[in-house]
């Protein structure tokens, strides 16, 4: 899988579930959506190609905001734990194909 794909798996998975989303599940999906995409983008400027990259680069950017106190702790759980469970159902995805 590439990162295009993989960004394509993890934004489908988000959009999916936007008719019985809870709010906080709306709200974790959005930002989540911004810092995937602006990682692939980074990653694709890097050259860097490999979904591991994406996922660090995810993992780095989720850091940075929860220092910068973009989020507070409650907002950080929820976020952090939606983005664990969009790399579970990824991967499980990727094995399937």
């Amino acid at each position: 899988m590439n990162i295009f794909e993989f960004e394509q798996l993890l934004l489908t998975d988000i959009d999916s579930n936007i008719a019985t989303a809870t709010d906080d599940q709306l709200f974790a999906g959005g930002y989540l959506r911004g810092h995937i995409t602006l990682s692939v983008a980074q990653c694709e400027i890097d050259g860097r190609n490999h979904v591991r990259d994406v996922k660090s680069r995810v993992n780095n950017s989720l850091n940075q905001a929860i220092l910068s106190g973009e989020l507070n702790e409650q907002d950080q759980k929820l976020v952090l734990s939606f983005w664990a469970d969009l790399i579970t159902k990824a991967e499980q995805a990727s094995t399937v194909q």
